[in-house]
């Protein structure tokens, strides 16, 4: 294992325990509990809501352990890409490292949409294009510095986000008994309607691709791993500490929103960030000037995001062209250790952010939402494969379990159970677009692109290459 302060093949290793808890909680906390949450209340009331939230939050919990146990022993920031490539096929890892470089590169083509219209609610005749090419170039300066830099930035972001958090459910649950706000709310708009559940389980089942799109961005431990300091400590201390916080404020969130304010209203459904649930519940508070405030907020929480995304997605390119799945030019670091040309052709993919401008804000930004969703399931289900095969392969070859930094629990239901849900979420996350009279073909080619691109990918190298599914005795566990 290398030593604080050390290399791992150029990257520096100069991200501390407190950088490594904020990045993954900074890059959970963004527009899916901003702004997605008011929709999935509004489709399947807020008990439906609650219910899809903790279910796939149970379900990231056993994925975070999983890649907690591999990061822990093996911190590499090629992570799951490389861990299938070494445990399951180099097939599988090629797939699973370019679908995750998709994957974020698309998220932050959405976070700089939403970024737009967040502006537009104080400047709203400005251009998109503008907006789009500032916020661009202001997150690839954050990732152009060095590691320590990114992770200072975003520390910060996440601290900003968090309080944001911690003080709209206070005021919430004050509200909620009338301590302000005036009359107490109580559980009166769980009486409303269908509440609080509306549309049974196929509701909770659409939303449950709300809810993972919110719970995206935990599985950065593993990519920054790589540069962490002391990632036999640091990682498992992260897993410990962000989960349990993160689905304590969506809970907690969910249940504020849930009970301030009726499912049935339209505002909710709305992509507008002018309306977003926040918004709509200190607007009910009477803090007037609080929306102008959450705005900011918002808009400082979708830059981090962003920002996460880019170092990612940034990362994962690099390794894909040092193990040979990527033009070799993007292996080249700078001497501050930073990977400056797959930096620029990731923030390259920041362009289609300015497609908003041409179609339409909202729309441009609910494509971009699915389409990142998708391979994000994507993404998790490798997770829990390489692990299976992980731990499999690290007791066939006489490897004794205590040795693990961090030894995930209740294995094999953990990644079997989180592949389980991953499977059935990704088979009917839009179910609806082949239920109805007529089939939704534009629905389904949004929905499901993710599915063939990462096919061709992983069949294609693998009938390219002939790779195959590697046996566990011979899985290579090589600590870089």
């Amino acid at each position: 294992m290398q030593k604080q302060g050390q290399q791992q093949d150029g990257l520096r290793r100069g991200l501390k325990a407190r950088h490594m808890t904020m990045i993954s909680l900074g890059g959970s906390i963004g527009t899916g509990l901003f702004l997605a949450s008011g929709g999935a209340i509004h489709s399947a009331g807020p008990g439906g809501a609650l219910a899809a939230y903790v279910a796939i939050g149970i379900m990231v919990y056993f994925l975070m352990t999983s890649l907690g146990e591999m990061a822990a022993y093996m911190p590499v920031s090629g992570s799951f890409s490389t861990y299938a490539t070494r445990f399951v096929d180099p097939a599988l890892g090629f797939a699973l490292g370019w679908n995750y470089w998709y994957n974020w590169a698309i998220t932050i083509a959405a976070e700089l949409s939403a970024a737009t219209l967040i502006v537009k609610f104080w400047l709203p005749e400005t251009s998109s294009l503008l907006w789009s090419a500032l916020f661009l170039l202001l997150m690839f300066g954050f990732n152009y510095l060095s590691v320590k830099g990114y992770g200072e930035s975003e520390y910060w972001f996440a601290i900003i986000k968090v309080i944001t958090v911690i003080v709209f459910i206070i005021i919430g649950l004050l509200m909620i008994i009338g301590i302000i706000g005036g009359e107490a709310v109580g559980f009166r708009n769980l009486t409303i309607g269908n509440a609080p559940f509306n549309g049974g389980f196929m509701a909770m089942l659409g939303v449950f691709m709300a809810a993972g799109f919110s719970f995206q961005g935990t599985e950065l431990l593993g990519i920054a791993a790589g540069e962490s300091e002391e990632p036999e400590k640091n990682v498992p201390l992260a897993i410990r500490q962000v989960f349990w916080r993160i689905l304590l404020f969506y809970v907690f969130a969910i249940i504020v929103i849930g009970l301030l304010i009726p499912y049935t209203t339209e505002s909710l459904a709305s992509d507008s960030v002018m309306t977003s649930p926040f918004t709509l519940v200190f607007e009910k508070a009477g803090l007037a000037f609080a929306a102008s405030v959450m705005n900011a907020v918002i808009l400082s929480s979708v830059l981090s995001a962003g920002n996460s995304g880019m170092y990612a997605s940034t990362r994962m390119l690099w390794v894909l062209a040092k193990e040979g799945k990527a033009p070799k030019f993007l292996a080249k670091l700078d001497s501050r250790g930073v990977p400056v040309a797959a930096l620029c052709v990731t923030a390259a993919v920041g362009i289609v952010a300015f497609f908003a401008s041409l179609f339409g804000d909202g729309v441009v930004y609910v494509w971009l939402l699915n389409a990142s969703g998708m391979s994000g399931f994507i993404a998790w289900l490798g997770i829990a494969v390489c692990h299976y095969r992980f731990r499999r392969a690290y007791v066939a070859q006489g490897k004794n379990l205590a040795d693990l930094p961090y030894r995930a629990k209740w294995f094999p239901f953990g990644p079997l159970f989180a592949f389980f849900i991953c499977m059935v979420v990704i088979i009917g996350q839009n179910y609806q677009a082949v239920l109805g009279d007529k089939v939704d073909w534009n629905g389904i080619i949004v929905s499901y692109i993710g599915i063939p691109l990462f096919l061709a990918l992983w069949f294609g190298y693998k009938r390219k290459h002939g790779t195959k599914v590697v046996p566990l005795e011979d899985c290579d566990f090589r600590r870089e």
